[in-house]
């Protein structure tokens, strides 16, 4: 077995990337503990690290159990899927247990602001008796017991249910296992206890409790609570010639299907609380076809998202949250004036959740109802189950004006969300298409069209996030708005090609993966390379949530070696190494992990006049560069090219919530005795007004009243449109 506590490739500057996540969600899970963070934000932290875990185990975790029999390895670090596979789970004991400490603390710091969850046998026995009504009364009735034998086989165990699992003893003194769904969706999960203070017992450790007197016909003879994570590793087979031929509805219905088999895939990670006798160990791995490896030991609850509940009790407690932020109106945007025409004058650019998402909002009702605007053409990835973007959409089409969308339905975990919000659009009269056979449309990509004088005139937004009025507050991104023909021009041929099932084989502003954009990128990589070996300066810097692709990252190596000087700042995965002897000496990795999810991305080239930056959609990442459809956009205008180059250095200098990784591949927080925290500082800049540019519009005093758009009635919308997310959970991985 190899080595791997650090990086795993022989030259020792390569990671793998499933442990470099590891190492990611492990600084979710610091914050999680980080005293300077207040206590409710901590609870936030903790319950993301579990729901980043399950999504890892999920997809990554299944992939690799797919391919255990395949001779395919890792091409950074040589190792094969079983080793891969073998390393995961060790690393994940070693996180588990450092998260059963770090519940431990907060359990006990909320007691302190009169919160506890309590253990049955703590409890006196007045408390123990309200239970055991409560039980009888509630929660019995509801329960559906199983005890397992010739005719009643081994239940189907829901993704991320609990059960409670008892050893039942007969009195002719055989052996048999009884198995209790501990009501999700139907109970409770806090059971408030009598008394003073809010005092609560979970759901799952009474019905543990009072196991006897569910099998009262047996003695048990030992119990445990379970918890099973399943993978989700499955995927149309979007290479066949039949997709392209299915009909939209078709397409679908193949989706839903997708869906349904993926709840009833093979179990991949199985956690425990309580004591697990060997008896139950046998009998589950055997009907679960799971090894014990795949069994994990919990000392803390086995599902943390109750802690959002704890949190809202507490919401009266100011301190024990982050100062309240909302995003602010830009200082660049008059809001009296139509957006169109300050676009027209000078590019735009928001940067959320600094400011707000409203100028984006205002541009596509003005475009519905502008009739000089013939078309309206956007790529969809993931939407706010609430859509104002999808409502402007179809305001637009039921005004006239040809809309063509392309939905992504494959992104995953928001298919069903996608699949609605389709039905929707073709409703109202929408254009929809969707992604091309074999490749994920990622692009952040809108395309507006005017005949002005009998000119083509083009407004284009390029952004680096989806068009989700939720994550907007959440994530950091930018979207640049455009009325550049030239950018307006390639940006009409992405989607023609698009609309005609192709990729866009070649651009001259924009890159456009996954034909023109990791060689334009290896291409200005040389470029520096050669300037550093001329003995010019040479510069490159990229913001990133990862890193993975190895001829990029080969190619840094190489720059490095070349003298060139290379700032990372990558939220997650990062497969090199800065900082190793002879290597990669002259690069530095930083990863920032603080309030927002860090989603923006930012590519830098060159020095002096030379320089070029670009924002984009694409991660570094093989996904990207190579099997999806992303777009990388210039920044020309110089005063927005600044704002962001001074910002990608602020957050090289974040010493509050950036680590910066070490040569052995590990990460650290500087050392310093004034925290600087980036994201806190462009709050103050955005509250501040500070980002206004040199000829800033002016700003009226109340916003001006918005265009009349025509509201999507709720009965039109799909139930799966209508659900609400909670808080943050499993968005803070940043879904792609």
């Amino acid at each position: 077995m190899k080595d791997l506590s650090g990086p795993t490739a022989p030259n020792g500057c390569r990671v793998n990337r499933e442990l470099s996540w590891l190492q990611f969600n492990k600084r979710v899970l610091e914050e999680a503990e980080d005293p300077a963070n207040p206590l409710c934000e901590r609870l936030n932290f903790a319950s993301i690290f579990q729901s980043n875990l399950d999504e890892f185990y999920m997809v990554r975790v299944g992939m690799l159990m797919d391919t255990l029999h395949l001779t395919a390895v890792d091409d950074k670090t040589g190792m094969t899927s079983a080793e891969q596979t073998a390393a995961v789970l060790d690393k994940t004991r070693g996180l588990l247990a450092e998260r059963d400490r770090v519940c431990k603390g907060l359990i006990e710091e909320l007691a302190g602001q009169g919160v506890e969850i309590c253990r049955f046998a703590g409890l006196s026995d007045k408390q123990q008796s309200f239970l055991e009504k409560h039980f009888a009364s509630n929660v019995l009735p509801l329960l559906s017991p199983q005890i397992i034998g010739r005719k009643q086989p081994f239940p189907f165990l829901r993704n991320k249910a609990i059960y409670a699992v008892a050893i039942l003893k007969t009195k002719s003194g055989g052996e048999r296992m009884g198995i209790v769904p501990c009501g999700e969706g139907v109970l409770r999960r806090l059971v408030p206890l009598p008394g003073e203070g809010q005092r609560f017992m979970l759901v799952e450790d009474l019905i543990a409790s009072f196991l006897p007197k569910i099998f009262a016909h047996y003695k048990v003879d030992g119990a445990v609570l379970i918890r099973l994570v399943r993978s989700a590793d499955i995927h149309m087979d979007d290479s066949s010639s039949e997709m392209s031929e299915m009909l939209a509805e078709e397409y679908r219905k193949s989706m839903e299907k997708m869906i349904r088999r993926r709840k009833r895939l093979q179990p991949v990670k199985l956690e425990y609380r309580g004591k697990l006798s060997d008896t139950i160990r046998d009998s589950l791995c055997a009907c679960l076809g799971l090894s014990k490896r795949h069994l994990f030991a919990s000392g803390a609850p086995l599902d943390l998202s109750f802690m959002g509940a704890l949190r809202d009790m507490l919401r009266d407690k100011t301190e024990l949250f982050y100062p309240r932020r909302v995003p602010q109106n830009s200082p660049n945007v008059d809001a009296l004036a139509p957006i169109t025409e300050q676009i027209r004058k000078r590019d735009l650019m928001l940067t959320y959740p600094y400011e707000s998402i409203r100028p984006l909002l205002r541009l596509l009702q003005e475009a519905g109802q502008d009739p000089e605007v013939v078309s309206i053409k956007m790529t969809l990835y993931r939407v706010a189950h609430n859509s104002k973007i999808v409502e402007a959409l179809v305001d637009a089409a039921e005004n006239g004006k040809e809309i063509v969308v392309l939905v992504e339905l494959r992104a995953r975990f928001d298919e069903e969300n996608n699949i609605g919000w389709s039905r929707v659009l073709e409703q109202a009269g929408c254009r929809v298409i969707y992604g091309l056979d074999g490749l994920k449309v990622h692009s952040k990509l809108l395309l507006i069209t005017r005949m002005h004088h009998d000119q083509v005139e083009y407004i284009t937004q390029v952004g680096t996030g989806n068009y989700n009025e939720d994550t907007v507050r959440l994530y950091t991104d930018y979207a640049l708005m455009t009325a550049s023909p030239e950018i307006g021009a390639e940006a009409a041929q992405v989607f023609n090609c698009l609309s005609m099932g192709e990729v866009v084989e070649d651009s001259r502003h924009l890159m456009v993966a996954p034909a023109c954009l990791r060689s334009k990128v290896l291409a200005f990589i040389d470029r520096e390379i050669e300037q550093a070996r001329q003995g010019r300066p040479a510069y490159l810097g990229f913001k990133l949530n990862g890193l993975t692709d190895k001829l990029i990252l080969d190619k840094l190596i190489e720059a490095s070696q070349a003298g060139v000087n290379i700032d990372l700042v990558i939220r997650g995965i990062c497969c090199l190494v800065g900082g190793v002897p002879g290597l990669t000496d002259n690069i530095t990795v930083h990863s920032i992990v603080g309030r927002y999810l860090e989603h923006a991305r930012i590519y830098i080239f060159g020095e002096g006049q030379r320089r070029q930056v670009y924002i984009s959609s694409a991660d570094f990442m093989t996904r990207n560069t190579t099997r999806r459809v992303e777009v990388a956009i210039p920044v020309h205008d110089p005063e927005l090219r600044a704002h962001l180059e001074e910002m990608f250095r602020d957050q090289l200098r974040d010493t509050a919530k950036g680590r910066v990784q070490q040569p052995d591949g590990t990460y650290a927080r500087p050392q310093t005795d004034v925290p600087f925290n980036s994201q806190e500082h462009f709050c103050g800049q955005a509250y501040g007004g500070a980002w206004a540019l040199s000829k800033p519009q002016p700003q009226a005093s109340q916003p001006a009243p918005k265009p009349a758009v025509k509201k999507i009635p709720v009965k039109k919308q799909p139930a799966t449109v209508r659900k609400t997310r909670r808080g943050l959970l499993g968005r803070i991985a940043g879904r792609d």
